[in-house]
């Protein structure tokens, strides 16, 4: 590994190091010590827990639940970006804050909000024709609400520096809506939208608080693996609790290492920075 020999900040190997001792002190500590842990478990213990119906029907349910709220915050949030950058309306500012809320809130309490909502006598429950509390239906909206954030953001900054002359000039040379969405618009919002969705699924996959009260943790129908883990945990189970906990991290980094390498490999969507390839017309003419 080479480094510049000169940088910015003064004493750069200094402040590395502090930076990667605290690093591995806060982050990577804690995960070596959950799979220090986990090799005192023999081989038929291990095979008892993750063949278990109740852990293989909760990572069912966390998946599903996870990637379907992904993909709602990915098209809501896609939207909700396009509007906030490309037109001017009264709230705009009020809205644009208020995106930062769900990071900012406590899980728990929009969790005791969404269940008072959508419970059978809550206000909206009392007038929706279907059940939505209690079911994964109401966990997909918890993590919906957790999750919308991270696709905003992520998207924001790439539609900002988006030129609308491209736009205008892909119509100008008579390309229909559908085909400056395909062939301009597409190819720029990908990576940051793909980014976005990875984050999702990653964090969807790890919440608690917004969905352990909506999801009223019943077991083969609405518990997912955090319920599970801290299930695990009250019963003292802390063998099962280590495994459960191994195997989310393991999901998790491979999701995130997948997409990151879909990403980087997937050339025909990979963002154009350079002036001339950024032409109008040279984007038209060459997806055309």
């Amino acid at each position: 590994m080479s480094f510049s020999r000169y940088s910015i900040l003064p004493g750069f190997w200094l402040s590395f190091g502090y930076s990667l001792f605290w690093l591995s002190f806060i982050v990577l500590l804690p995960l070596v010590g959950l799979i220090l842990y986990s090799t005192h478990i023999n081989s038929h213990q291990l095979v008892m827990i993750l063949t278990d119906q109740r852990l293989l029907s909760a990572l069912k349910l966390s998946f599903y639940t996870s990637f379907c709220a992904s993909l709602m915050s990915s098209i809501l949030g896609g939207f909700l970006a396009w509007n906030l950058i490309r037109y001017e309306f009264k709230g705009k500012k009020i809205i644009d804050s208020m995106i930062d809320l769900p990071l900012a809130l406590p899980t728990a309490i929009a969790g005791i909000a969404l269940t008072d909502l959508y419970a059978p006598n809550g206000l909206f429950g009392t007038i929706l024709p279907f059940k939505v509390a209690y079911t994964p239906l109401g966990i997909i909206l918890a993590l919906i609400f957790v999750t919308i954030p991270f696709v905003i953001r992520t998207l924001q900054p790439v539609i900002k520096e988006f030129p609308p002359s491209l736009q205008e000039a892909a119509y100008t040379l008579g390309a229909t809506r559908l085909q400056t969405f395909i062939y301009i618009f597409l190819p720029i919002l990908f990576p940051a939208w793909l980014t976005g969705f990875s984050l999702s699924v990653a964090r969807s996959l790890g919440e608690y608080g917004s969905v352990v009260f909506i999801a009223a943790n019943i077991p083969y129908k609405t518990e997912i693996l955090p319920i599970l883990i801290v299930s695990k945990l009250d019963q003292f189970d802390y063998t099962s609790a280590t495994v459960i906990s191994l195997l989310m991290l393991l999901v998790s980094f491979s999701l995130l290492f997948f997409f990151n390498l879909f990403q980087k490999h997937f050339k025909p969507y990979r963002l154009i920075l350079s002036t001339s390839q950024l032409s109008p017309f040279n984007i038209f003419q060459r997806n055309t």
